[in-house]
This record gives C-alpha cells, sequence and structure tokens, in this order.
C-alpha cells in the first residue's frame, strides 16, 4: 500500500445486524410460531412433526412447556400447537422416542406445580443458567399422557436425547456432583457416566450413525474460574458465557475440543454426513448480545457462518433425512427479542465455495519470506514473486488475459531523491493477470498489488535508516494477494458458472505511485463491459474492534446496501464513499468502473522491516475472503450497477509546509499526540535532544493529536523560526526549543 494509504481518514460507522443476508445454505425460509419464546424445536422420526418449548401467555404457557406441531397442517404455525406437557411446573429439552409416537422431556411439574423462580439479577450483571434439582425425566404420549418416569435421582436430570438406532439416550445430570453427561438404554436401564472433567458438559446429540456424541462443555481451569463454578453450582446455577464444543465416541473414549473460539459455542448438532457440525456462537461478537450459526468440521477446521439475518439464532436441528433444518431466531419478530422457530430448505455448499486459511496461510508466507527480499518491482523478488502467481493462475487453468502468458509487463522511472532530477531510475514491472471466461458479457476485476519495499531502496520505508533491511510486507500485500488467488480458485473450481467473467489482477509498481494498475487501466480489452473493480490492500491486521473499511462505497447507488447485506457477523464496517485513493481501485474508477477497496487498517508495522507472517490473523483473512466471495456473486447478479462520481476523495488534504522536524512519525492511529519511531540525525528535533518513543503534544501554541493536526502545525511556520515543542517522554511532560 502506496504511503500516503496512512494519511486516509476515516468514518468508522457500526451497522446494525438487523439486515437481510446472504444465507445461501437455507432456502425457503418459513416462519412456524409467531409470538412469544419458542426453542429447541426437534424433528419427529419421519420428519413430519416437531416438539418444542414454548412459553406464550397469548396462549395460556406462562412457563416453558412443551408442544407438538403437526408440519402436515396447511400453513403450520402457532394455532395448531398442541400441549403435550403437563401444563405445571417448568420444562425443558423434548425429544422423540424411537416410535414416534412418545417424547420424552424433563419437567419440574411432580416437585411443585408452581413454574420455578428464575435467579435473581446479580449486582454483576453475570447472565445465569439455572440447573433446577427438581428435573426429572419423562416420557409421555403424544396427547400428553405420562407414561413412563425415567430418572428419580436427587439433583438436575435433563437434557436427554435418543439415538438414531433407537438403543440410548443420553442425559445431563448432577447425580455425581457436577454437571456430566450419563448414558441409560432406551427403558432407563444400565446407566454409565460418559464424562468426567470438571465444569457444565450437556447439551448433547448423537450422530446419524449412532456412534458419536457432540456437546458443548465449560470447563474451569483457573483457581478463579473453578471456585466461581463451583459456588454456583451449589446454588444449582451455571454462567453459560464460556463454552466450547467437544465430541466423543457413545461410550466416552476419545474425547475431542472441535472448537476454541472463546466465549459461548453451544447447540451443537451433527451434520447429516456426520463430518462436520452445526452450532451457535457469539464468538465473533464485539459489542452487545450477538449469536449466530456456523459450522465446521469435526477437526476444527472450516468455520463457515451459516446466519446472518438478525442478532439470536441458535437450536438447529436436522430432520432425519437430512432436507430440512429448523432453528429458533429472534429475525421477523412482532415484539423485540421474540423468540420463533424456522424451518428451511437446506442447501449443502459447493465444497470449492469454502475458503482454505491453509491456502491464505501458504500464499502469506511464501510471499513474505526473506528469500523474496521484500518484492521490490524490477527486482529478482519481484520476479519470483510474479512466477509464483503465475504458476498458481496455471494450475487453476485461467487464461492469459492477452498473449500467451499472464504478464502484462510496462516499465516506468522513479526519482530516488524527489529534489534532484539526475536521482531518477528505471523500473521495469510486470502485471500478472489471468481471466476466467463464463462467456459473459460483463466482466469483474479483482485485483491486489503484490509489490513491496525490498530493501528500501526507493526510500518509501517508516523507519529510519532501515535501507538494506528486507521489507517482508506480509499484510502490505502479501495479505491482499493470497485472498485474491483463493478467490480466483474458489470462482474458477466451483461448479457454478457466474453471469460474469472474472479477471485477476496482481499489479506490480503500486508503492512506487499505482503504477501497474494505471497501466493495465489504460490497456483494458475493448471488447469488454466492466461491472466493477474489487481491490484488496492489507486485509490482514484486524483489529481488536474488527473495524473493516470498504472504500468507494459511493461509486454505485447499488454498493451501499449491498456491503451491509453481506457483512460479517461481529464485523464494524467503517465507510468511505471515494473512489479515489491511494490504492489501486483509483486507476479503475477514473476510467468510470463502479470500485470496492477493502482494507483492515494501518498498525505500527507499517512499511517497516516488522510487518512479517506471524502478526497476520489468517481467520480473519479468512472470514473477510468470504466476504469479498459473497460480494462479487452478488455484484454478478444485479442487472444493473450504474457509476457514480464521488468526492475525489475524503481523506484529509495534505498542507504544504516548508519546514521539517527530522522525525519519522508512527502511522498508528492515535489522539493522544504524534509518536515519533525515529529521529533523523542534525535535524531540528535531533539537535533539541527529541528522541525516538517521545510522544509529541504541541508545536508553540499549536496542539498535535496525530499526524495530521502535525502537519498542520508544519505549514504554519517558517524557515528560521524558533518554537518550544513539548513532548511526553515514559510520561513525563518535556519542553524544548527547536529551531526550525
Amino acid at each position: 500500500m502506496a504511503l500516503s494509504k496512512s494519511l486516509l481518514k476515516l468514518t468508522l460507522l457500526s451497522f446494525s445486524t438487523f439486515v437481510f443476508s446472504q444465507e445461501s445454505n437455507l432456502k425457503n425460509i418459513k416462519k412456524l410460531t409467531f409470538g412469544g419464546d419458542n426453542a429447541e424445536a426437534y424433528f419427529s422420526p419421519d420428519s413430519k412433526k416437531l416438539t418444542l418449548q414454548v412459553t406464550n401467555p397469548e396462549i395460556g404457557a406462562h412457563c416453558d412447556q412443551i408442544y407438538l406441531l403437526d408440519l402436515n397442517h396447511q400453513n403450520p404455525g402457532t394455532k395448531d400447537l398442541k400441549l403435550i406437557s403437563t401444563g405445571n411446573g417448568r420444562t425443558t429439552c423434548s425429544f422423540f422416542m424411537p416410535d414416534g409416537k412418545h417424547i420424552l422431556y424433563a419437567s419440574t411439574h411432580e416437585a411443585n406445580k408452581e413454574c420455578p423462580p428464575k435467579p435473581a439479577p446479580r449486582a454483576d450483571g453475570k447472565y445465569l443458567w439455572p440447573i433446577y434439582a427438581e428435573f426429572d425425566i419423562y416420557v409421555a404420549d403424544l396427547n400428553g399422557k405420562m407414561v413412563k418416569k425415567l430418572t428419580d435421582s436427587p439433583g438436575y436430570d435433563a437434557e436427554a436425547v435418543v439415538s438414531p438406532d433407537g438403543k440410548y439416550i443420553v442425559f445431563t445430570s448432577t447425580r455425581s456432583g457436577d454437571l456430566e453427561l450419563w448414558r441409560m438404554d432406551i427403558d432407563g436401564k444400565n446407566l454409565k457416566q460418559l464424562t468426567f472433567g470438571l465444569g457444565y458438559d450437556g447439551g448433547a446429540f448423537f450422530s446419524h450413525d449412532s456412534k458419536k456424541l457432540v456437546f458443548r462443555s465449560s470447563r474451569p481451569t483457573s483457581e478463579k474460574d473453578v471456585k466461581e463454578y463451583k459456588e454456583l453450582l451449589a446454588e444449582n446455577l451455571v454462567a453459560p458465557t464460556n463454552m466450547e464444543i467437544y465430541t466423543m465416541n457413545i461410550d466416552g473414549t476419545d474425547l475431542k475440543q472441535v472448537t476454541h473460539l472463546g466465549k459461548a459455542n453451544w447447540s451443537p448438532y451433527f451434520h447429516p454426513s456426520d463430518k462436520k457440525i452445526l452450532f451457535s456462537s457469539n464468538h465473533h461478537s464485539t459489542r452487545g448480545y450477538d449469536f449466530q450459526i456456523y459450522s465446521i468440521d469435526l477437526d476444527g477446521k472450516n468455520l463457515r457462518q451459516i446466519t446472518y439475518e438478525s442478532e439470536f439464532n441458535a437450536f438447529p436441528m436436522f430432520s432425519p433425512d437430512g432436507k430440512k433444518l429448523v432453528f429458533s431466531s429472534n429475525r421477523n419478530g412482532g415484539k423485540p427479542h421474540e423468540t420463533n422457530v424456522f424451518i428451511a430448505d437446506w442447501i449443502d455448499g459447493d465444497a470449492h465455495e469454502i475458503v482454505s486459511e491453509k491456502n491464505l496461510r501458504k500464499t502469506v508466507t511464501y510471499l513474505a519470506s526473506d528469500e523474496l527480499q521484500g518484492r521490490l518491482t524490477g527486482s529478482q523478488g519481484a520476479e519470483k514473486a510474479a512466477d509464483f502467481i503465475s504458476k498458481e493462475f496455471k494450475k487453476l487453468k485461467l487464461k492469459p488475459l492477452s498473449g500467451k502468458d499472464y504478464y502484462q509487463n510496462f516499465d516506468y522511472s522513479v526519482k530516488l531523491n524527489p529534489h534532484e532530477e539526475s536521482s531518477s531510475v528505471n523500473v521495469k514491472g510486470k502485471n500478472v493477470i489471468g481471466y476466467l471466461d463464463n462467456k459473459a458479457d460483463k466482466t469483474i476485476i479483482i485485483g491486489a498489488h503484490y509489490d513491496h519495499l525490498g530493501l528500501n531502496e526507493h526510500h518509501n520505508s517508516t523507519l529510519m535508516n532501515s535501507a538494506g533491511q528486507i521489507h517482508n510486507g506480509a499484510d502490505d500485500n502479501a495479505s491482499g494477494v493470497s485472498a485474491v488467488l483463493e478467490l480466483a480458485r474458489m470462482f474458477s473450481q466451483n461448479k457454478t458458472k457466474e453471469k460474469v467473467n472474472y479477471i485477476f489482477a496482481l499489479f506490480a509498481g503500486e508503492e512506487d505511485g499505482l503504477m501497474g494498475s494505471k497501466f493495465m487501466a489504460e490497456n483494458l480489452p475493448k471488447n469488454q463491459k466492466f461491472k466493477t473493480m474489487i481491490n484488496l490492500d492489507m486485509i490482514g491486521r484486524l483489529n481488536k474492534d474488527k473495524d473493516l473499511t470498504i472504500g468507494g462505497i459511493g461509486t454505485s447507488p447499488v454498493f451501499g446496501e449491498m456491503v451491509k447485506r453481506y457483512q460479517p457477523a461481529g464485523f464494524n464496517l467503517a465507510i468511505d464513499s471515494s473512489g479515489v485513493g491511494p490504492s489501486d481501485h483509483t486507476s479503475f474508477y477514473l476510467k468510470d468502473i463502479p470500485v470496492l477497496f477493502l482494507f483492515t487498517g494501518t498498525h505500527s508495522d507499517y512499511h517497516k522491516p516488522s510487518d512479517d507472517t506471524e502478526k497476520i490473523n489468517f481467520e480473519a483473512m479468512t472470514t473477510i475472503t468470504n466476504y469479498v466471495f459473497n460480494l462479487a456473486n452478488a455484484i454478478s447478479e444485479t442487472d444493473d450497477l450504474p457509476f457514480t462520481k464521488t468526492k475525489m476523495s475524503q481523506s484529509k488534504a495534505v498542507p504544504k509546509y516548508k519546514v521539517s522536524l527530522g522525525v519519522m512519525p508512527s502511522y498508528a492511529d492515535t489522539k493522544d499526540g504524534l509518536h515519533i519511531d525515529g529521529v533523523t540525525d542534525n535535524r531540528p528535533a535531533s539537535i533539541a535532544g527529541i528522541k525516538a518513543g517521545d510522544i509529541l503534544t504541541k508545536i508553540g501554541t499549536c496542539e498535535v493529536k496525530e499526524v495530521y493536526s502535525y502537519m498542520e502545525c508544519l505549514a504554519k511556520i517558517n524557515s528560521g523560526d524558533q518554537l518550544p515543542v513539548t513532548v511526553l517522554r515514559d510520561g513525563k511532560e518535556l519542553t524544548v526549543m527547536v529551531k526550525f
């Protein structure tokens, strides 16, 4: 990314997750309940009925009760719900017995007909689940007649499910003194404890072949967490805020932790293939309450977001034939926080369209290795990078855009000293371009620059005295290249023939002034119409607040709604409407092509030798790559994508100034002053005693908060002026006199 990118000033806007989003695995989504709290819906063995847990005073369900819903009814809904629990106490976790004519569920009705109270709100606000000791497990017929009591042990017995082969029931119980999983025969005999680790093991379900179990578990390890867990359990409470997904064999062997995501991961269910799991999680959330359904392979790889709409999606369950998915969600509610049950046709995605984190990591690791010596345009390292990209395109059987190979050669000159005409050197660069020909009349360009700073031969480093040091450029921009190559794989290898052609363009010369993209934009094929250009530049360092910048929104009226519709869970979008900025999309915007620009922000390693692979957030890169895939698909489906001119830039203009302090500023986003990364010898700052690590806060009476105000202050100073300069050093304020 060109140096001036660090001067971009972007307005961060956080959009609500109450927006329409792509849920490609779910088709014909239908709402089954209307009003109240409806959850934990599970299919009968013949897929024709559901049993579910309902609280809805409007139908007389004042405390969680179990209802039956016959899906054969025309437009089944709340009006068709049939009470099959006693109507007394509180019930939970119903499930069909193998005959399809009976259900089992847990209930407190025998201990007390009244509804047991919910936990009182805590002063610390911690969310708690009650573990009612009065819960026992019962079997009833579909008319609500109680036919058998399966448990009669002191303490909590609930969360019971039946194996598809009809042999076993697994449930959660405190009979051992902790919340563990237990197994019994279908008739309630031959009890066997399956889990033994301290913590809440619950919400188990069988695989479709009845050989494995998947469940949620909180496993406290620190002394503090263990103490809190035990204290809460003594009060029949648990805090379900830190849970991960586990699998094991049905005899308790081969226990494996599947997720390592943090926060609450729960309500797991096996995919019909038994090779992956659907579950609900808020691991992505940075602000408040937000649960989405994800899928993940049994080995913990290939995490994919399934739901996008609303802030609560949970309890996914497949019909026995694998064709339907039922789940609970806050979407389309009549009132805030209303939870309803939905059913959808399940569509298995194309395996080629799953982003491979392994591929992303492989590409970044190679391009940002010392072997490539920083990929300066025209260098041997850049040649190796171009060769690597070309071979990847060949593997994918992409066509060259023109000619016999993937290269587009160009040359330009660079002044190594902007004040000396004689310092100009000639540079030979090459873009690497692959073409996916879908025989369409319109084309989408997806691009990124593959060059970086080399050994700082062109003096673009932000680190003082760094000549000769390798600037590997993992984020800038091996990250963008890896995403483009992965998108090329996904679009070229999938089973879909999109309505557009794709050009995958990797540019040289970006760091020297967008040279490669300018050349390509000037030489676009005359026989193609271009819908948009998507530019990926520095997408590898998503911050803790998950702020993703998207530029170019104003270049087409379609983009504003679209980027929100496909917004990944937990991400906060930073919107810039301008089509012009210090990266390669600018070259195409100037040719009246709508553009989008994705960028995760500058950081303290920007344009320094320390921009290395180990600092890349590959999980976030995987999500961003999938986001771009969804956006590109959506763009391909639009009939009309009009181009709109925007203001030249929303970035703050760089003021002209006559003096220099002689410091290398940090380009990280700070508000407490200008952080100084380096000081040039024998320049005003060095002579006055200013050091690297100081934070500049004031020049004369002009306050400095970041790089913009620093430049505004410099613009007011004339050569020869002598002014007090204030810095913070080790937290203490220091003022020195500086002669400019």
